[in-house]
């Protein structure tokens, strides 16, 4: 261990304002003199970087030093914000609104956050406690603020914290703004000489009343006897989504649904769940088993921040997960078939079954890289979504994701199904014999070492498969060159025959290469729903097969 690195921790504990952190590495730093090996490699990794801002802000685990989530990182940050919004695109007397979920952390960083702000000579605005994600982005609009930061790090394991920051359009900010605030940040000098101000205004419920009010207005107003008749299940996930989710749903007159009851309040533990992702294994499990004892007609979550909506429906076998293709399909074709006018739009990665429907509705379609940073500033977005659980549903006031206005919207539709005696699966049913059975999957290989990423995509540009699972490769475009629509980013999509398609890609935040499948399989219209449900049964059996070979397909191809 370097005595230059030891003086830098201590010199890094010296200026922490925080008692717990700087205690923290007090005890490693002695640790580390004391002789302990693991204690220096700690040090080491602690100060092995700077946590990168880029296009999602800042995320990682909480801690003390630089590579870790803690208020000096924070508080540079802000500064390095701030010090670019003076620069940019405000004058002296500009908001900026401020909003934290319930992790560790997150209250103590949107006040260090407001207190940079007007220290920078900004208004700053705090949120009126724990809320979702989508009403910061609300907020911000709907106050004519010149940014807003979130405090959160979505559905990330426990010990992570993150820093999401928005421009005074709503939208996630994109390349250049990512790369001049984290130069902004870089120059940010000592602590000490980053001017602190008044802790801001604190709003009141006004904003959040607003919000759930625009809420609302995404199905059709006034009492609809349809609404009560329909059975659900909620979790939000120990995160901050309850009582949104539950206000909206009251008023617009659905029955209040059963709430896991272990998952209610929020809890920066998680303790319920391996993983507080409404996607990974397990993490529902406790919703569909109240499901099946309350005998639900659909259970529905979000996750930690309400920013997603995950569903799952009942069937023969028990409860099944839809995918986020299939609520993104159901959600689209609803809004289709009410005449909702604009662009409809989804990732690349997402099924290329949205595509289809717009088109058969006459609605212009678009495709862009992974992120909401990306759909959400579309001009004239009607609808976007990604296969992450991530959908807009009203752009016009949240030009992002937002788990609560998805999660009322797919109640709606739910609830109109059960009036005619049909299901959300009967509805995706209708969709395939309409435009065939679009079935997806991902795969993900999770690395050691990141130089063997590059690795596997060299393999496939040098050697690009002519078949993957038994499908001939038709083409293939390397999305590294980018296009007319699409700005360059490391991937490679391959059109297979019969429409199936793979698309390769390194993940963006974790060690791993992704790889997202999916097959087209026609099915025949019938007389009878027995008959339908038959047909799309059998597309099911014939598509599962065909994506397992292409997922053996794909990884012989990238040696993963």
């Amino acid at each position: 261990m370097s005595e230059q690195l030891l003086e830098q921790a201590r010199a890094w504990a010296a200026e922490d304002p925080d008692a717990v952190t700087r205690a923290e590495l007090e005890q490693v730093i002695s640790a580390v003199g004391s002789g302990d090996t693991s204690a220096a490699a700690d040090l080491a990794d602690r100060f092995s970087g700077t946590l990168e801002f880029g296009t999602a802000g800042l995320r990682g685990a909480l801690g003390a030093g630089p590579n870790r989530m803690n208020r000096i990182v924070v508080i540079r940050a802000a500064a390095g914000l701030a010090a670019y919004l003076k620069a940019n695109v405000v004058g002296a007397d500009d908001a900026v609104v401020i909003g934290y979920d319930a992790r560790h952390n997150s209250d103590v960083f949107a006040r260090d956050t407001a207190e940079v702000m007007t220290g920078a000579g900004l208004r700053a605005l705090l949120l009126p406690g724990q809320l979702p994600t989508p009403l910061l982005a609300f907020a911000i609009r709907k106050l004519g603020c010149v940014a807003g930061v979130m405090v959160t790090a979505s559905h990330n394991p426990p010990q992570d914290n993150g820093y999401k920051v928005y421009l005074g359009d709503g939208s996630q900010i994109v390349p250049p703004a990512d790369v001049e605030i984290a130069e902004r940040i870089a120059a940010v000098g000592a602590l000490t000489d980053v001017p602190r101000g008044a802790p801001g205004e604190q709003l009141d419920d006004t904003i959040v009343r607003d919000y759930l009010a625009s809420v609302g207005h995404v199905i059709d107003p006034g009492p609809d006897p349809r609404r009560a008749d329909l059975r659900l299940v909620y979790t939000p996930l120990h995160g901050v989504g309850n009582s949104s989710v539950l206000s909206v749903l009251r008023a617009a007159g659905f029955t209040a649904p059963s709430v896991v009851s272990e998952q209610q309040e929020p809890d920066p533990e998680f303790s319920t769940v391996a993983f507080p992702n409404p996607e990974e294994p397990g993490a529902m499990d406790l919703a569909m088993d109240l499901g099946t004892e309350v005998d639900a007609d659909l259970v529905v979550a979000n996750d930690p921040d309400a920013d997603r909506c995950a569903a799952a429906v009942p069937g023969p076998h028990g409860w099944r997960m839809l995918r986020g293709d299939e609520v993104g399909a159901l959600l689209g074709d609803h809004l289709l078939g009410s005449g909702k006018q604009g662009v409809y739009a989804c990732s690349i990665v997402s099924s290329s079954l949205l595509g289809k429907l717009a088109a058969a509705a006459g609605q212009e379609y678009a495709e862009t890289l992974t992120g909401f940073k990306w759909i959400g500033r579309l001009e004239g977005l009607a609808f976007g979504y990604e296969e992450a659980l991530g959908y807009c549903v009203d752009p016009a006031q949240v030009k992002d994701k937002d788990g609560v206005s998805a999660l009322l919207l797919l109640c709606e539709i739910a609830a109109r199904a059960k009036a005619e005696g049909r299901t959300l699966t009967d509805l995706l049913d209708d969709i395939a014999v309409r435009h065939g059975l679009h079935a997806t999957d991902q795969l993900s290989a999770r690395v050691s070492d990141l130089a063997e990423i590059g690795v596997a995509m060299e393999r496939l540009r040098s050697n690009p498969p002519t078949s993957l699972g038994d499908l001939a490769v038709e083409s293939y475009d390397d999305l590294s060159l980018g296009s007319a629509a699409l700005s360059p980013t490391d991937g490679l999509r391959y059109h297979l025959a019969d429409g199936a398609r793979v698309i390769v890609r390194p993940s963006g935040t974790e060690p791993k290469i992704k790889c997202y499948l999916e097959v087209v399989v026609p099915v025949e219209s019938a007389d009878s729903p027995e008959a339908v449900r038959d047909a799309v049964d059998a597309a099911r059996i014939v598509a599962s097969g065909r994506l397992g070979a292409l997922r053996n397909g794909i990884k012989e191809a990238a040696g993963i």
